[in-house]
């Protein structure tokens, strides 16, 4: 972040948790087994230090790719976060930060290693294997909650940022506008959603994903281990996968992770630059500037630009308007 950014937050962020949508305040009970309202409610449950605000149901694909997955690299992880956000982690020192969708905690990690003060939000389980993985962070606390209903204060954060998460909720723009609403005047906000791609390949995508998203984990893991074994293969990794979609990470294990990532989940939605540059706009922030692709190549950029790489996203950040 600028020095000018950094320098208009010095308010605390709040140690407490809120009910969800009001500014009552929670604290933990005797035993520091739930946070409670003030006349002693349950309102959530705290497992392994974790406040949890949804039931161990939901969203069982995140919970098993981000548990059963170990795809965090120092070094690409900062190249990344770099990337998808605008910003550096060390940027972000002694700043208030909120991870939008932490999933197993990689960027977390990077922003508590920097000496931001971080909180890390996920619907799924996968909140256990990041707050293992950063357990020896003070300065980072994670809670499991619907992103459209956290238990936190609007304005209460210098940056918050979402990557490849927002699109995955049945309301990817109620999704935003809650998150939006945490920024404080003069924060920044940066996400990434998956891209809309050509009508042919939105059309073979949705169909085969009418199919894999009915698949028990037992048959669709092998599955993503074959696009992974193709992912590996020159030509094939450049060609194929442009019709139906596979990683190509340099990395087998991440490219499980990320083919697991497109098929599995049951919501996935795609959207173009200018619907996130608008929903941006609509809710009051400035200095808005798309963010080019991680990937160079003059025809990367090109099969980009003519919206023909599935898995590619549309990345915007900005400024919450003072």
């Amino acid at each position: 972040m600028t020095a000018q950014e950094q320098t208009q937050h010095s308010n605390p962020q709040p140690a407490q948790w809120y009910a969800p949508g009001t500014t009552q305040p929670l604290t933990p009970n005797a035993d520091a087994s739930a946070l409670c309202s003030p006349d002693g409610t349950v309102v959530a449950p705290i497992q392994n230090g974790i406040p949890r605000f949804v039931s161990d149901q939901h969203l069982d694909s995140f919970g098993f790719q981000w548990t059963h997955f170990d795809v965090a690299h120092e070094a690409e992880d900062q190249q990344t976060f770099l990337a998808k956000t605008g910003v550096t982690p060390q940027s972000l020192r002694n700043l208030h930060v909120l991870d939008a969708g932490c999933g197993g905690g990689r960027y977390a990690l990077l922003c508590g290693t920097a000496g931001a003060h971080v909180t890390a939000a996920d619907h799924s389980r996968a909140v256990d294997k990041a707050a293992t993985l950063c357990q020896q962070l003070p300065n980072v606390r994670f809670l499991q909650a619907d992103l459209k209903q956290l238990p936190l204060l609007p304005e209460s954060f210098d940056f918050v940022f979402s990557i490849g998460v927002m699109h995955h909720d049945a309301q990817t723009q109620a999704v935003f506008q809650a998150v939006a609403k945490l920024v404080r005047p003069g924060g920044r906000l940066s996400v990434w959603l998956y891209r809309r791609n050509q009508w042919w390949q939105e059309l073979i995508n949705s169909t085969l994903r009418a199919c894999t998203t009915r698949l028990p984990a037992g048959i669709l893991l092998p599955l993503c281990h074959l696009g992974a074994l193709l992912g590996g293969i020159p030509v094939i990794n450049r060609t194929l996968n442009k019709i139906v979609c596979f990683s190509a990470h340099p990395c087998y294990q991440n490219r499980v992770c990320d083919t697991w990532d497109w098929w599995a989940p049951q919501y996935q939605h795609h959207h173009t630059t200018q619907e996130l540059t608008h929903w941006f706009t609509t809710a009051g922030f400035t200095d808005i500037k798309e963010l080019p692709p991680e990937k160079n190549g003059h025809w990367y950029r090109r099969l980009w630009q003519w919206n023909l790489l599935p898995g590619s996203g549309v990345n915007v950040t900005g400024i919450r308007r003072i």
